[in-house]
């Protein structure tokens, strides 16, 4: 089965409109689509709607932030209910913070000479399609290449909001024990996003996921996209050591050579793959429910 289980809209910080994706990855074959926008779920409705006038399966998803260690950390959650109230209290929350970090960040730009960013992101974003979320970085990036204080989006996040940088504000997210606790209560399969992408040692990137099967994580994104084979072959290695089952996703955000629907590296034949679970219930969330 083709699947695409990490992909994103203009709900969060993605090109396409929901229903412009989905059509997308229909006409790319994919069969399974997950919409996984960052901590929102307004995209979800749309994308439905239009997966099933084409006939194809969508599962409900959601790629949640939150702090591990210092570090914002992405985990993405499948096949809940859609009115799941621990997930919609906890995307409550995540909104607010979102805003307070899209003040944050253009307080941070203005003190740099660099004013009317959050107005300025807050339009490049409604350009895209109409949203209640707040802008985010590529928002601002987009922003900062019009208002002529960088050349691309790449100098934008190599100088103000890549990691490390001014607009990387973290101290909003929720933990990660307690994200991976509100997926579980609202009966999700989880899975750990792109574990290569954070800036980690190998000992500290195992930490990461050995702490994240011990929360009740069901599964590493062991192929995000056309990263690297060796990328591949390492977070194999970690799903085996630690027994959790793999995701695989393109990550799409906007089309293009290395960010296209459907086009990811391929996953190793041993691992078990999380979307063949979708249609059980997380034994944790089972058993939660019978002691309640």
């Amino acid at each position: 089965m083709n699947v695409d289980l990490h992909c994103h809209s203009t709900a969060s910080d993605g090109v396409l409109a929901p229903a412009v994706l989905v059509e997308r990855a229909h006409a790319r074959g994919v069969e399974l689509l997950a919409l996984t926008d960052h901590d929102t779920l307004d995209g979800l409705d749309d994308a439905r709607a239009t997966a099933e006038s084409l006939g194809m399966r969508l599962v409900n998803g959601i790629e949640l932030s939150c702090l591990w260690n210092g570090a914002t950390i992405h985990v993405l959650g499948y096949a809940f209910e859609r009115d799941a109230l621990p997930l919609a209290r906890a995307i409550e929350t995540l909104h607010d913070g979102r805003w307070r970090r899209a003040e944050l960040i253009a307080e941070r730009l203005a003190a740099k000479g660099m004013p009317g960013a959050l107005e300025g992101a807050r339009a490049v974003q409604q350009e895209l399609g109409d949203s209640g979320n707040a802008p985010a970085r590529p928002h601002f990036a987009e922003f900062l290449v019009r208002a002529g204080h960088v050349r691309d989006r790449a100098e934008a996040f190599r100088k103000w909001l890549g990691a490390g940088k001014l607009g990387d504000v973290k101290q909003h997210w929720p933990t990660l024990d307690h994200t991976v606790r509100v997926l579980a209560d609202s009966g999700a399969w989880i899975s750990l996003a792109h574990p290569w992408q954070y800036d980690f040692t190998r000992s500290k990137r195992r930490r990461l996921v050995a702490e994240f099967a011990q929360a009740g994580g069901h599964a590493l994104e062991v192929v995000n996209g056309l990263q690297p084979l060796e990328q591949v072959g390492g977070l194999s290695i970690l799903a085996r050591e630690f027994g959790l089952m793999a995701s695989v996703g393109s990550d799409f955000h906007a089309p293009g050579d290395w960010s296209e629907l459907g086009l990811y590296r391929a996953l190793p034949e041993d691992l078990s793959p999380l979307w063949a679970r979708f249609e059980e219930r997380p034994a944790i969330a089972v058993a939660e429910q019978e002691e309640s």
